[in-house]
């Protein structure tokens, strides 16, 4: 069993948690045989949610960094990790969306402490949005540590920084808002001058290959990624890619269920 380790992340910050910029949560068929396996592979704990006996909030000691959410196979929904980006108001962003030919699926509807949203971008990359309605009682992370990193695999950066950018209102110069930045070939996005998210071009929409089709993956910092890597094997998942860039290594894996997440030793998304 292995866990992360703030020591991997110390240039981030905990951008995916209690009252941050994301939230993320695991779509799934099967909710105790994900509980065991990301018990195994990542080191979390579970504890039941307020949405039900299908949810339950997965922690880092004792800070909730994801949720799960349980889906009867008898509905056609994918079986992925999905980033919920935090909104003022769920109904202007879910207008947002559909004016800029994104596709809002379910909601807004009210979900414990807020108003959730599940939508896809133009391409098809799928995401949520969160209205918090009520004051976050959950502990924050350690300031230097990310509980994880975006990457969106997109047709066109630069359009869907665009289009990003009006849904959640980055580079607004409002205050609180995110920073976007061109650098290279992809798109770097920061809150608070902290990494949040990449963005990166090249993705074909009617790719038989997930991980070519647009699509956004949730990267979760590891102390020691062999260790993660095999204990996925172990435990019933299965390595599907890996890259290595200039920050480190980047490995994606396939949990039993079927969802593709990434675990890396990169101090920094950026």
């Amino acid at each position: 069993m292995t866990g992360s380790d703030p020591r991997t992340a110390s240039s981030a910050a905990p951008l995916t948690g209690p009252a941050a910029p994301c939230w993320v949560t695991l779509m799934t068929r099967q909710r105790e045989a994900a509980e065991r396996f990301y018990s195994q592979v990542l080191g979390w704990s579970f504890r039941p949610g307020r949405l039900g006996s299908d949810f339950s909030v997965a922690y880092r000691g004792h800070v909730p960094v994801a949720g799960l959410f349980a889906v009867s196979s008898a509905f056609q929904v994918a079986v992925a990790w999905t980033p919920y980006f935090a909104v003022e108001d769920a109904n202007v962003a879910a207008a947002r969306v559909r004016e800029r030919s994104g596709t809002v699926a379910v909601g807004p509807l009210t979900l414990g402490k807020g108003r959730g949203v599940l939508a896809s971008d133009r391409d098809g990359a799928a995401f949520g949005l969160w209205e918090r309605t009520e004051p976050s009682t959950s502990p924050p992370a350690p300031d230097d540590h990310a509980h994880s990193w975006l990457r969106l695999r997109t047709r066109n950066a630069f359009d869907a920084a665009i289009f990003y950018g009006e849904v959640l209102d980055w580079a607004s110069g409002r205050p609180g808002s995110c920073e976007v930045a061109y650098e290279g070939e992809e798109v770097i996005v920061r809150c608070g001058g902290h990494p949040l998210a990449r963005i990166s071009s090249g993705a074909v929409e009617a790719a038989a290959d997930p991980l070519v089709r647009p699509h956004w993956q949730v990267q979760f910092p590891v102390a020691d990624l062999a260790a993660t890597v095999s204990a996925a094997g172990r435990h019933g998942g299965s390595l599907v890619e890996e890259r290595t860039g200039f920050g480190g290594t980047e490995v994606t894996l396939r949990d039993p269920d079927g969802a593709l997440f990434a675990v890396t030793d990169v101090r920094s998304p950026a």
